[in-house]
């Protein structure tokens, strides 16, 4: 079972601008919109593909990196 340490996701200041952008955000708390919406998916909403974990949520699918637990971006379904 894939497991994403919450307590470690961060992104860049790029990822927030790139994430903002592509979710059409208005909060600059872009990570902890990203936390809550990692939280209320089940874990089968979450698949390992290489070095990514791709979470998708209601309506959007996250990209994070598995290793540094960085969420690269964010893409509307």
């Amino acid at each position: 079972m894939t497991k994403i340490d919450i307590s470690n996701l961060h992104t860049t200041k790029l990822g927030v601008l790139r994430i903002k952008r592509n979710l059409g955000l208005d909060t600059d708390d872009v990570v902890n919109y990203c936390k809550r919406a990692v939280l209320s998916v089940d874990s089968g909403s979450i698949l390992q593909k290489g070095k990514n974990w791709y979470v998708n949520c209601n309506g959007f699918t996250l990209t994070i990196n598995r290793h540094s637990n960085t969420i690269i971006t964010a893409h509307i379904n």
